[in-house]
């Protein structure tokens, strides 16, 4: 159960304090749904006025957000980190892919070996199932499921080292990468032989952690990061070739037209001067 009874200080204070700890510990995530009033009240043992009292509070300081006959819902707090306008920016600058790739690199590899060395048995029952998921998606081809099993993946693995800020951190950073911020992941997919070798990849990080080998994992985690940048840095150049070679006969095509129209118009020139 992820809500627990409160035992001593049946307090707002009390309550509050154990939702926020979901929260920053990665159970809550944001667009959860809280139980209704009556069940959570239940759950944790408190009279509703008191619960109204905390989830007033944590509305106000932002991490939980009330939808008019819906519900209360965990607040989009990942979001934050990167304002609307920092997005933008990068998403107009395409050097900064080459700045995310080495800052994901470098993250990676740390998750990645945290994940090995504390995974748990529930932990690794989560990253087993997205895995098999993913191995499913790659076996029908949906190619838009296996990218979104992707972040999913590696958002376990993140879960799995368990590290607050490490956490938080990454799942700022995996919502640019579910955005498509930095590279379209369904050009990745499509890029020739770069499913089988993703799949490999995240196979290797896998069997790592569920080894409990913390070197093992940070290599694997290195490779995948290495791979993804040198596809996309591939998909980069040949989408360049293809709007260079585009205008190369764009421009051909063009120059005949004109060479046509001017040996049809000097042709016409010379029979009007034969003519008598």
């Amino acid at each position: 159960m992820v809500f627990q009874k409160i035992q001593h200080n049946r307090t707002a204070d009390a309550v509050v304090d154990q939702v926020e700890e979901l929260i920053l510990q990665g159970v809550l995530r944001p667009g959860d749904r809280l139980p209704s009033e009556r069940d959570l009240a239940k759950k944790v043992d408190v009279s509703r006025p008191i619960l109204r009292d905390a989830l007033k509070t944590l509305e106000e300081r932002g991490l939980l957000a009330t939808r008019h006959g819906g519900g209360t819902f965990v607040a989009d707090v990942i979001g934050t980190v990167f304002s609307d306008a920092v997005v933008e920016l990068v998403r107009r600058h395409p050097p900064a892919i080459a700045d995310y790739l080495e800052y994901r690199r470098e993250i990676e590899r740390t998750t990645a070996r945290f994940a090995a060395m504390r995974a748990t048995e529930a932990d690794r029952e989560i990253i087993t199932r997205i895995f098999r998921a993913m191995e499913e998606a790659h076996e029908k081809a949906d190619f838009a499921e296996e990218a979104e099993l992707d972040v999913e993946f590696h958002s376990a693995i993140g879960e799995s080292a368990h590290n607050i800020v490490l956490l938080h951190t990454l799942r700022s950073c995996y919502r640019l990468l579910a955005d498509g911020v930095f590279y379209n992941r369904a050009q990745l997919y499509r890029n020739p032989g770069s499913r089988e070798q993703l799949l490999c990849q995240h196979r290797a990080i896998y069997t790592a952690v569920m080894d409990g080998d913390p070197d093992a994992a940070t290599k694997a985690a290195t490779a995948h990061i290495d791979y993804v940048e040198q596809v996309v840095h591939e998909v980069a150049r040949t989408g360049n070739w293809n709007n260079v070679s585009a205008m190369r006969l764009e421009q051909r095509l063009d120059t005949k037209q004109d060479d046509t129209r001017r040996r049809r118009a000097s042709r016409r020139s010379t029979e009007e001067a034969t003519t008598p």
